[in-house]
C-alpha cells in the first residue's frame, strides 16, 4: 500500500470516528432535551430537607454572633436543615490543621441557639488528583485523626468532598468505613451518575479520570453514609434545556439508587464562575429545581430529598429567589 494510499484510509477512519462522535453526541443531547419535558406535579417541591454549602469564613473567625442571626434569618423561611460548613481542606499528607477552624465552636453554638433543628457537618475534602493519596493508610489515618479532632468542637457530623474520587475507589470506601468510628452523621458529595451506558468510559479517555461513577459504584458509597449530595453542576452542557435534561436524569437515578431511609440531595448551582463560559447561562437554580421536580413527580412522594444549595457566599437575590419561587412553592 503506497504512502498515499495509507494517507487516505486514515482520513476516512477519522471521518468515521468524528461521524460516530457526533451522533453519540446528538442522541444524548437528544435523549437530556427529552428528559425535560413535561410538567411536574404540584405536589413536587421541597419537603423541608434541603441543604447547603457554606463557606470557610464561618469557622476562620471573621464571623460573629451577629452574623448567624442574619444567617438564621435568612434560613427561617426555606427548607434548608442541613448545613456543610467548610472547615479544611486536608494537607497533602491528611492532616487537618485545627488553626484552619478556630471559630468552629463557636460557630457551632451559636448556629444551635439560633437555628434549633438544623443540623451542622464539617464539610471536609482535598484534591486527591496530585494531592492527597487516599490509597496510603497513613494519609487515611491522618484523616480519621483530623475528623476525630473536629468532632470534639461540636458539629453533627461530617460531610466529605474530595475530587476526583475514580469509579470503584475501594481506598474511598475504606475511609467512610472507618469514619463511622467518629461521627453517627456521615455524609459526601459525589459525582454524577454514569446517566447512560457507555458515557463514563468515553468521557474518561476525554478527561484522563472520571466525570461518572457506575450505579454499581455509587450504591457502594450510599450504602456507607446517611446522606449523598450529587453534584449536578459543572456539567459543561452549553444550553438550559440540556441541563435541565440532565439534573432530570441525576435526580431520577439518585432516586432509584437511594433507599428511603438515606437523605439525597440534588446539587443546585448557587455560583457563577463556571470553569466554561457558556454554564454561567446555561446553569441555574431554577433548572436544578425543575429537574428535580420532575424526577420526583416521575418517582413518587419522597420525604429525604431535596436541593443542597452551593454555596452561600456567591448566591445571589436572583438564586435565592429562584429557590423559593421555583423549589418551595
Amino acid at each position: 500500500m503506497t504512502s498515499r494510499a495509507v494517507i487516505r484510509r486514515g482520513l476516512r477512519l477519522l471521518a468515521l470516528a468524528l461521524a460516530v462522535v457526533v451522533v453519540l453526541v446528538g442522541v444524548m443531547a437528544a435523549a437530556f432535551r427529552l428528559q425535560f419535558t413535561g410538567a411536574p406535579a404540584g405536589w413536587a417541591k421541597s419537603t423541608g430537607n434541603d441543604a447547603m454549602w457554606l463557606g470557610h469564613m464561618w469557622v476562620d473567625g471573621r464571623c460573629t454572633e451577629q452574623d448567624v442571626r442574619d444567617l438564621a434569618a435568612r434560613l427561617r423561611t426555606t427548607g434548608i436543615k442541613d448545613l456543610y460548613v467548610h472547615s479544611g481542606p486536608f494537607e497533602e499528607d491528611g492532616r487537618l490543621d485545627p488553626a484552619k477552624y478556630p471559630n468552629a465552636r463557636n460557630f457551632v453554638q451559636w448556629a444551635k441557639k439560633h437555628m434549633p433543628g438544623v443540623r451542622v457537618s464539617a464539610w471536609l475534602g482535598q484534591t486527591v488528583e496530585d494531592g492527597l493519596d487516599l490509597d496510603d493508610p497513613a494519609s487515611r489515618q491522618n484523616v480519621l485523626n483530623g475528623v476525630a479532632a473536629i468532632m470534639k468542637t461540636g458539629y453533627d457530623g461530617i460531610h466529605y468532598n474530595f475530587e476526583p474520587i475514580g469509579d470503584g475507589d475501594t481506598d474511598f470506601l475504606v475511609l467512610l468505613d472507618e469514619t463511622r468510628k467518629h461521627t453517627r452523621l456521615l455524609s459526601t458529595s459525589t459525582p454524577q451518575v454514569e446517566p447512560y451506558p457507555g458515557m463514563r468510559l468515553a468521557t474518561r479517555a476525554f478527561l484522563t479520570h472520571d466525570k461518572y461513577w457506575s450505579r454499581g459504584f455509587f450504591r457502594e458509597v450510599v450504602d456507607r453514609v446517611d446522606q449523598v449530595a450529587v453534584m449536578t453542576y459543572d456539567s459543561g452542557l452549553p444550553l438550559p434545556s440540556l441541563y435541565g435534561g440532565h439534573v432530570t436524569r441525576q435526580a431520577e437515578l439518585a432516586l432509584e439508587l437511594v433507599p428511603e431511609s438515606k437523605h439525597v440531595f440534588v446539587g443546585a448551582p448557587a455560583y457563577h464562575d463556571h470553569d466554561v463560559p457558556w454554564s454561567d447561562a446555561a446553569e441555574s437554580v431554577a433548572l436544578a429545581a425543575q429537574g428535580a421536580k420532575l424526577a420526583l413527580s416521575e418517582h413518587g412522594p419522597r420525604e429525604r430529598f431535596g436541593l443542597a444549595l452551593y454555596v452561600d457566599f456567591a448566591a445571589t437575590a436572583e438564586d435565592w429567589r429562584e429557590y423559593t419561587t421555583q423549589w418551595l412553592s
